[in-house]
């Protein structure tokens, strides 16, 4: 099923939810900008987490348990490999000494950003991997250069060497100073100026862009149901974005957790390049030959392992996350890697 098959209900019910939930958010919980305490933000993640596992019920109910496991397992990866934007947004809001009142705010708006980029990415990716199928591969590639790449040294975000600051600061007015949680002010010339937090809010949701180009062909390499990637992905960056006031602060004590996702976009980079070695293979030892080895290729070609396949995906995922965890709570960050973590250099 394509998403194109999808019903115009199913979208408009998926975006009401989505809407309702955030209007209730900003314009009756946070109407005025405070930092949010650790029982609300534990509320919002539980709200959060079960709207997403309800809309997850939702498409098994619908379109059946095959698509409800490819969502959930969408859900799973771009939550895990997300969990790298706490980190990213924590040095934002450290370097640019934005109030903790008003992080939610610059957080909650970015959401529509990442909602409309994603929308793009995604539909306009489903569209390219369409037409031309061998995308998948480079893509593939992709994950797994990226995946161990990850098992290394990670690459740090430096908002002073950002390109992106410099390009704003070039083409829009920016003061340097916050003016409560206005994004733009009119200044003693007339004309308005942006403020500290507009500032904030775009290089949010570029360093969210630069992740989704991870994360998005990651979950491509399961399905590239339009829908089922697009709902599970926006449900997951949703969930985030509480998530960070909870979790910011103990984010850096699951330090095996960077293992367990670069050994998920690896494993998921080889899965999408199976195909092209499964063709090799076969074509190798003779399409029409009979032994095993054949059938079992020419099985993984046909996609008659399809069902097996996603649930071997959902269990690698659900393993590895779950196992990173685990060993980072039974053997703990040095206190002095832990302090580093904390305190990145600026």
């Amino acid at each position: 099923m394509t998403s194109l098959e999808y019903p115009l209900w199913v979208w408009v019910f998926f975006f009401s939810v989505v809407l309702v939930a955030l209007f209730v958010d900003i314009g009756i919980v946070n109407r005025k900008s405070h930092a949010p305490k650790r029982r609300e933000t534990i509320i919002w993640s539980i709200i959060w987490v079960s709207l997403a596992l309800a809309f997850n019920a939702f498409i098994a109910w619908q379109f059946g348990i095959g698509h409800g496991k490819l969502f959930f397992t969408g859900y799973l990866i771009e939550l895990s490999l997300s969990v790298d934007n706490l980190f990213v947004f924590l040095l934002i809001f450290t370097y640019f000494k934005v109030p903790k009142k008003y992080q939610h705010r610059a957080l909650f708006w970015g959401i529509f950003m990442a909602m409309a980029m994603r929308l793009v990415m995604i539909f306009l990716g489903a569209e390219l991997v369409d037409r031309f199928h061998w995308l998948l591969y480079l893509a593939g590639a992709f994950l797994v250069y990226t995946g161990i790449k990850l098992f290394g040294e990670g690459e740090t975000f430096d908002p002073e060497r950002s390109g992106v600051v410099r390009f704003t600061t070039r083409f829009v007015k920016i003061s340097k100073h916050y003016d409560g949680e206005k994004f733009f002010v009119i200044g003693q010339d007339g004309k308005r100026t942006g403020t500290l937090l507009l500032l904030v809010l775009i290089v949010i949701n570029v360093a969210d862009l630069v992740f989704a180009i991870d994360s998005i062909p990651a979950i491509f390499g399961i399905t590239t149901d339009r829908f089922l990637v697009y709902t599970s992905n926006i449900f997951a960056i949703l969930g985030l974005r509480t998530f960070y006031f909870l979790l910011a602060e103990l984010a850096d004590r699951f330090h095996f957790l960077k293992y367990g996702l670069a050994f998920i976009l690896s494993f998921i980079g080889v899965k999408m390049l199976l195909p092209l070695f499964a063709e090799g293979l076969l074509k190798l030892i003779g399409e029409g030959a009979g032994s095993s080895t054949a059938v079992l290729l020419r099985g993984l070609l046909g996609h008659e392992y399809e069902q097996a396949i996603i649930n071997i995906s959902l269990g690698v995922v659900v393993l590895a996350i779950a196992t990173s965890i685990i060993l980072s709570i039974m053997f703990p960050p040095k206190a002095s890697e832990a302090q580093a973590d904390a305190d990145p250099e600026m």
